[in-house]
């Protein structure tokens, strides 16, 4: 079945912070959402993002262009934390989100690189319970680096998602097993994490 695209329009109207600062600028000749989590929210994989407006997912792809930079003020565990969450529930107590640490992706110490990319699951399944209980299964690597744009795309049928990154005909990340289940739907976000000034791009919706 061939799926519609829908390009979407970064209009104020159209765009709900959660948790984070957001602004509609333009950046090296693109038009970008600039994303900041609020200082307030100190855990980690919590609902800190931009959500679209009007956007009902369930199955589909979403792409999107995304760069991250570390904030001057960053911690020492900040990796330009960025990417997308789907399937968001109405009062943003249920999602899932694929994301990427890109200070990580060609770190000299390879284990920090084997956790370049990360699915978690909200509120149960964060990262440190996952990489707890099934190392290895939700992360994975790929060639990526902060200050610079990385293409997302996210595919997403039933209880699995894949995301493919820059273009690459394989997937870096296979989830066979989305936590809130196949029939779950909701919405989509622009997500960041402690520590990053993070800009989206290009986004487009495919159903």
């Amino acid at each position: 079945m061939r799926l519609s695209a829908q390009t979407f329009p970064f209009t104020k109207d159209k765009l709900v912070g959660v948790n984070v600062s957001m602004s509609v600028e333009t950046l090296k000749n693109r038009r970008v959402v600039r994303v900041t989590k609020d200082s307030v929210v100190k855990e980690v994989d919590e609902p800190t993002f931009v959500r679209l407006n009007g956007v009902a997912f369930k199955d589909g792809v979403i792409e999107v262009m995304v760069l991250s930079k570390l904030q001057a003020n960053a911690p020492e565990l900040a990796r330009g934390f960025i990417g997308v969450a789907f399937r968001i529930n109405e009062d943003h107590s249920k999602f899932e989100c694929i994301y990427i640490r890109p200070a990580n992706g060609r770190d000299s110490n390879q284990v920090r690189r084997n956790h370049s990319i990360q699915y978690f699951s909200y509120p149960d399944y964060k990262f440190s319970r996952l990489r707890k209980e099934a190392p290895e299964q939700y992360e994975s690597y790929a060639d990526m680096g902060l200050n610079e744009w990385i293409k997302l795309k996210i595919v997403v049928k039933g209880q699995q998602a894949r995301l493919f990154i820059n273009g690459s005909k394989e997937p870096a990340l296979i989830v066979n097993d989305l936590k809130h289940g196949a029939g779950h739907s909701g919405a989509i976000g622009l997500w960041v994490d402690v520590g990053t000034e993070g800009f989206f791009s290009d986004l487009k919706i495919l159903r």
